[in-house]
Formats: structure tokens, C-alpha cells, sequence
């Protein structure tokens, strides 16, 4: 894909702008648990008393900071990102002492004190949205912003020396829409792979990640070099194989957001796969596949129509 001119980058989108929690940024399970347990009182003051101690890295920070790395200092930001927080005013010198601290580019933010935040995912502009609590994801599902519920940070993170940012989606009911799916699950495989054959050229609708894979996509195609390689890295690891592989790449094709890499894994388990990639999230509406995948690469689970323990894998 021919690389953009910067300032017509600009001018085609808005930021790429990412909501995220501070305990889904920083690792705060512990001050989490003393909430859970001892209430808001015992966790106000906990916080208070570490105020002056900079937080550890939680699951999206390591694709946070390869995100905001893309920004060209002195111009314009192509990302921003915005700490959504159930914490008080008083409470974000902790969160804010600990962004500095680490040299992310985040500078803005909103604190409810206990109050839900999906009100404030539309109020942001929010391109994407990640959090530890499902009800604040659903709420910004319903916002209209790509969101994901994340889960502890992998035991063994990949090492990526590379300056790139690599992000990894499933397909249907992610980046699709969950029509093929619910044609599985009404009617079996049989039906489902004459549908996708009859269809194969037909572009899917979108789905939840849908407007989101577009914009990345357009900051793909600004940071690619002259030999076909980019910067931001897009994978697709879905259940789908042959013959239902061939309809993600026409839509794909249709939609002008070429993936650099497409595993068709069928009942595989695409945690070695991930793994392989060097995802640095991975985005699936299925818990089974984020439970799997999140033991070797950071991992959110989209909310979506399946239910958790009848998962859908439409593969012959």
C-alpha cells in the first residue's frame, strides 16, 4: 500500500483515540482486591499512602506505549489516549506520577469517583476502549466504540525488539459482523460453508471492530516503507478455514484494509499461533479463545452473542 502523505492523513481522520482504565494500564489487582474486600474507604486510603510509589505495567500497557511511540514529536498526534477512571480527582496523582514516570504521552483524562464511565467514552470521541470491568465495556459497546474487557497480563511476555505494534483480531463478531455466525449456531456447518461459498465474494458487514480496523488500517498504510512493511502490524486469526477462508480476504480486499497476516486455524487452538505472531493484543468475542490466548499474548474478550460455554468454531 502506497504510503500517505502526513498532513493527508490528517485531513482523512481525527486521532486514533483510545479510552483505557487505569487498572487495565497499570497492574492494580492488589488495591483491586482491597476494594473488593474492604470497600472504597479502605482503597482511597491505600492509594494515598502509595502515592508516591509508580505502578506496574498492567495488559494494555505495553500496546499503549507501542501506540503512542508512533507519534511524531512536534506534530500533530495520530494517537491519543484518554485514562478513564472510576477513581477520584484525588486519587490520579497516583496514575498520572506513574505515566510520567514511564514517558507515555498521555495527558488527558476523566475521574468519576465510583461513577460508571461509559457516559464519557462518547463525550471522548473514544475509538476503542479497554477495561477490566464488563459493565463500562458494554457501555461503551452501546456508545458505539470498539471496547474489550481485559484479563491478567500474560505469565511470560513476548520480548519484541522491533519499533512495531502488532494487534490481532478474530474475525466474525469482531472485525465482522456475527451474521455467518449466527447462521452456524441456527443451522450447522453444512449450512454455514454453503453460505460462505455461495457468498465468498460478497463483503461482510461490520462488526464491532469493523470502524476501528479502518482507522488502524489508514495508520498502517502511513507508516509503510517501500518494501511492503509497516510499523503497525495487522493480524487475523480466525476459526474459519477453507473453504470459508476465501470471503475474509474478498472483504477484506473490499474494505481497503489488507491484514499482513491471516491464520485460518480452524479447530486449531490459536494461542501457538499468537504466540508466533508476537501479538501485542489480541481481540476475540469467544472466552474460550481469550482464556487460551491470554496465557502467552495480552488478550480482550469483545462482548458479543456467544455464549461462553458453547463456543463456535465453524470449521469442517
Amino acid at each position: 500500500m502506497k504510503r500517505l502523505d502526513e498532513n493527508a492523513w490528517h485531513l482523512q481522520t481525527a486521532p486514533l483515540r483510545i479510552g483505557i482504565s487505569t487498572r487495565a494500564l497499570f497492574d492494580l489487582e492488589e488495591e483491586h482486591d482491597v476494594f473488593v474486600r474492604e470497600g472504597v474507604w479502605a482503597y482511597s486510603e491505600l492509594q494515598l499512602k502509595r502515592e508516591g510509589l509508580h505502578l506496574n505495567r498492567g495488559t494494555g500497557f505495553d500496546v499503549i506505549d507501542r501506540l503512542l511511540r508512533l507519534n511524531i514529536e512536534g506534530e500533530r498526534p495520530f494517537v491519543e489516549v484518554v485514562l478513564l477512571s472510576r477513581n477520584s480527582p484525588d486519587l490520579s496523582l497516583r496514575a498520572f506520577n506513574s505515566i510520567q514516570s514511564y514517558g507515555l504521552g498521555i495527558k488527558t483524562g476523566s475521574f468519576t469517583s465510583g461513577r460508571p464511565i461509559g457516559p464519557y467514552v462518547s463525550g471522548w470521541a473514544i475509538d476503542l476502549f479497554l477495561s477490566n470491568e464488563e459493565s463500562d465495556v458494554r457501555a461503551a459497546v452501546a456508545a458505539g466504540a470498539a471496547a474489550a474487557k481485559l484479563g491478567p497480563p500474560p505469565l511470560n511476555p513476548i520480548e519484541i525488539a522491533e519499533d512495531e505494534v502488532r494487534i490481532a483480531f478474530d474475525g466474525d463478531a469482531v472485525v465482522f459482523s456475527a451474521e455467518s455466525d449466527e447462521i452456524y449456531k441456527a443451522e450447522g456447518l453444512a449450512a454455514f460453508l454453503a453460505h460462505e461459498r455461495d457468498n465468498a465474494t460478497r463483503p461482510m458487514s461490520g462488526g464491532p471492530f469493523g470502524n476501528f480496523l479502518k482507522k488502524l488500517s489508514m495508520l498502517r498504510a502511513f507508516y509503510m516503507d517501500g518494501q511492503g512493511f509497516s510499523k503497525v502490524r495487522i493480524a487475523i486469526v480466525t476459526a474459519r478455514n477453507a473453504p470459508a477462508h476465501e470471503r475474509v480476504v474478498h472483504t477484506l480486499r473490499a474494505w481497503g484494509t489488507p491484514a499482513d497476516e491471516a491464520h485460518f486455524v480452524g479447530t486449531f487452538a490459536k494461542a501457538p499461533i499468537l504466540k508466533a505472531c508476537g501479538a501485542h493484543i489480541f481481540f476475540d468475542d469467544q472466552e474460550k479463545h481469550v482464556l487460551g490466548a491470554s496465557s502467552v499474548v495480552p488478550a480482550g474478550h469483545v462482548p458479543g452473542p456467544h455464549e461462553a460455554d458453547n463456543p463456535v468454531i465453524p470449521a469442517a
